[in-house]
């Protein structure tokens, strides 16, 4: 039998009373239960209710009765009232999204339009579905990117094009960061990184490679004719001439010079943004530059992607050492449901938080490129902020929609982009630090 009503206009509901609310009464303040007009509210006078604040919702936790035992939240009041926020909320998401990405296309045209036969610009928006794209760290990566689109261009896959794309680099002796040409280690023995990845998780490396001009090439032979993911030192070289590449040597005059000027100081420090031809020639005179790599994306026809990363690894380094560029997941990653990511700057930072693997997995999770990149730059800041002020780490990344995001530490990182709106194109990354890195 249902007790009496301790007052003619409440209902009961189990154990507790509830007022209804009038047909038209707005939402009640804070204090009491959020609901839709008609719906029962707790009445406050006859039960105390713990408010809970979620998403900006306010409803009741529980009601304690009048005979002093405790009932659960009123769900229907919670669950009519979040349906109805949520529905506004996705209304105004979906509104909004929509109105940006048209303001991001028709900004991006614009501003594409009027930069004709510039080498300079901004972020470029999400591709359209079928739509090829290519990205590669600093400013020798439009070289390797209009070779790489040679093959996207004529329905090729990504493997293939960021293949054809670092081996321009690789191949050039004026750059001293990457194959021939590449500074040596304080032995004056020339030493290649590589690694190469495809969109079904295959991928192959090289290290300390000597010899060979084309480590990438090498590092894709590794990944498709044995069954190890990685060759190191001599048994890189050897494998290498079995395969049929040429023996070349890698010091040139050039680079053999910047080697005996440095042995008059042997002083080795890191610098930053060495990649940078611009910055490299008017901070470091001489050929004192040491550092470091090409890291290429590339997104097919297909939708499928495909990651590159070569260099020649830090000048006057102790011979033997290997940086990020060669290894999976530190210097490049490829997931093909999601995207993938490279690194350049400083290896030995990048190894140790695995960098690309940890870019991607925050894409995974919901973050564009450009905040993935963000987030792990911050990450080796927090860890080392007394260090960071005066190396370079920086990343770039691609995602399966063809959006693309890169953050450093330092200012001065660049990255090129390369579709069938531009094929020149030179974007100068975000960084934290916005002033020249300290000396």
């Amino acid at each position: 039998m249902a007790a009496s009503a301790p007052d003619p206009t409440l209902i009961q509901l189990g154990r507790a009373w509830y007022r209804p609310l009038p047909r038209r009464q707005p939402y009640p303040c804070i204090g009491h239960a959020a609901a839709e007009p008609g719906l029962a509210q707790p009445r406050n006078d006859c039960a105390r209710i713990r408010m809970r604040h979620r998403h900006n919702m306010v409803y009741p936790h529980a009601t304690l009765p009048h005979d002093g035992r405790r009932l659960p939240h009123c769900a229907a009041v919670r669950f009519h009232h979040g349906v109805a926020r949520m529905i506004q909320r996705r209304h105004f998401l979906k509104s909004a999204t929509l109105g940006a990405i048209a303001s991001s296309v028709a900004g991006w045209g614009a501003r594409a339009q009027a930069a004709v036969g510039a080498t300079s610009g901004v972020r470029p928006p999400a591709l359209p579905r079928g739509a090829a794209r290519v990205i590669s760290t600093w400013d020798f990566g439009i070289a390797a990117n209009q070779e790489a689109w040679k093959i996207l261009s004529s329905g090729g896959i990504a493997l293939d094009a960021v293949e054809a794309g670092v081996r321009v680099p690789e191949a050039d002796p004026t750059n001293p960061t990457v194959g021939l040409g590449g500074y040596p280690d304080r032995d004056g023995r020339v030493t290649l990184d590589a690694c190469i990845m495809d969109h079904l998780g295959n991928c192959g490396a090289v290290a300390a490679l000597e010899d060979v001009v084309h480590a990438i090439s090498v590092a894709r032979a590794v990944m498709e004719k044995t069954p190890h993911v990685m060759l190191v030192g001599d048994g890189a070289r050897q494998f290498a001439l079995e395969q049929g590449f040429p023996k070349t040597k890698l010091l040139t005059p050039s680079s053999e010079a910047a080697w005996k000027e440095w042995l008059k100081t042997s002083r080795y420090l890191p610098e930053a943004n060495v990649e940078n031809r611009a910055w490299r020639d008017a901070k470091l005179p001489g050929g004192k530059d040491n550092h470091d790599t090409i890291g290429m994306l590339a997104l097919d026809t297909h939708g499928n992607l495909s990651g590159a990363c070569t260099t020649s690894g830090m000048a006057w380094k102790m011979h033997g050492r290997v940086g990020d560029s060669p290894i999976i997941g530190a210097g490049l990653y490829v997931d093909n449901e999601v995207g993938g990511a490279t690194s350049t700057g400083v290896g030995e930072e990048v190894i140790r938080n695995v960098g690309s693997f940890a870019v991607v997995e925050m894409m995974r999770q919901g973050k564009s490129p450009a905040d993935a990149c963000r987030e792990m730059v911050m990450r080796l800041i927090r860890r080392k902020p007394e260090l960071t002020r005066t190396l370079q780490v920086g990343f770039l990344a691609m995602n399966k929609r063809g959006e693309v995001g890169a953050f450093a530490i330092q200012k001065g990182f660049s990255y090129a982009v390369c579709d069938a709106q531009r094929q020149d194109l030179l974007v100068p990354g975000e960084s934290h630090y916005t002033s020249e890195p300290a000396a």
